[in-house]
């Protein structure tokens, strides 16, 4: 590593403070449907072919193309003809629609919804509270009211869930061997990618999404198959209605939304109706033990308190949590990705 002498720090500074357009250049090119088209094509296109086949200005989306190669999402080879754009792999892996492993829905998530409270980011950090009120008209104190305001804000958020599991979630779901618990409860599971993966991963195991009605009835009617018998659906609020019996528990991105008090509160709920034996999963993103980083997890808590009540933690901090639950036998596995594993037994 190179002394301080030799970083440019007016670049640095002046890289951090762009970050943001460069966010918006790639949120854009998913939304105007610049990556499905090339993919469409099976060939490369001109910049005026791709304006004509999306209905944007020749000069927008020349700049934006120009961007996007730039960012190295997309490759350009000059012809005779001019410039021709194509997607490069990790456009065609992560940022089309059609792929297993698009990140698509979570980009439009990104822009249309996160972006917007973190407008106020400095007001949330002077106020210690999300931002829902200022960027939505709508009141702050219940945080998934807000979040589900509408089916279509509920259809987005689960869809932008997906996105990430389609990815994230084997890595957690392997992060221990999870094949004696074959009955198990994944509270919060949303749009139930981490169920299916789960079940696909552990085929001797039964998962039960438990959300709030209108979830499971979204869950239902676009997500999950109800042909799927290994998956099934429970309708609650599980801070307010009984959870049932079950072997173990999963609870992904579930505790970093709330302080710790609530979720000390789940977390004895949790304990009281889980099987001797049995356990529970946190999966977060999980800060060093100093708050040093990762940066990403870093993002993640500032975001946690423009949207939630919550913040992301450390694994002493979770550990700390589940004793107080009474959960023993706690074991944390970093998996070296987004996402991490703390196991907590009864």
């Amino acid at each position: 590593m190179g002394s301080t002498e030799d970083l440019d720090y007016p670049q640095i500074i002046m890289q951090y403070s762009s970050g943001f357009l460069v966010s918006k250049v790639m949120f854009t090119a998913c939304e105007l449907g610049v990556f499905d088209l090339l993919l469409e094509s099976g060939e490369p296109l001109s910049s005026d072919a791709i304006a004509a086949c999306l209905s944007t200005s020749t000069m927008g989306m020349e700049r934006l193309l120009d961007a996007c190669v730039g960012l190295k999402l997309l490759a350009v080879e000059m012809t005779r003809e001019g410039a021709l754009y194509r997607n490069t792999e990790i456009s065609n892996i992560y940022l089309t629609k059609s792929s297993p492993k698009s990140q698509y829905h979570i980009m439009m998530y990104y822009s249309n919804t996160v972006y917007l409270c973190w407008q106020y980011l400095t007001d949330a950090v002077r106020e210690g509270r999300n931002q829902y009120e200022r960027a939505f008209g709508i009141s702050s104190k219940d945080p998934f009211g807000a979040m589900y305001r509408s089916e279509e804000e509920i259809l987005k958020f689960m869809a932008g869930q997906n996105s990430v599991w389609s990815i994230c979630g084997r890595d957690v779901l392997t992060a221990f061997d999870l094949s004696p618990f074959t009955q198990i409860y994944d509270l919060g599971g949303g749009g139930g990618a981490l169920a299916q993966e789960c079940v696909s991963l552990y085929p001797n195991s039964t998962v039960t999404i438990y959300d709030l009605p209108k979830v499971v009835q979204v869950a239902k009617e676009q997500f999950v198959s109800l042909g799927e018998p290994q998956i099934s659906f429970h309708e609650g609020d599980f801070f307010n209605d009984p959870i049932p019996e079950a072997e173990l528990y999963i609870l992904s991105k579930i505790l970093h939304d709330w302080d710790d008090d609530k979720c000390k509160q789940l977390l004895a709920k949790v304990y009281k109706s889980c099987k001797p034996g049995g356990g529970v999963l946190l999966i977060e993103s999980l800060l060093n033990e100093d708050k040093s980083g990762p940066l990403e997890t870093q993002l993640y808590s500032m975001n946690m308190l423009v949207q939630t009540e919550g913040k992301e933690r450390t694994a002493a901090e979770y550990t700390k949590l589940l004793k107080a639950a009474s959960f023993g036998v706690i074991q944390v596995k970093r998996t070296g990705k987004l996402y991490d594993a703390v196991l907590g037994r009864k």
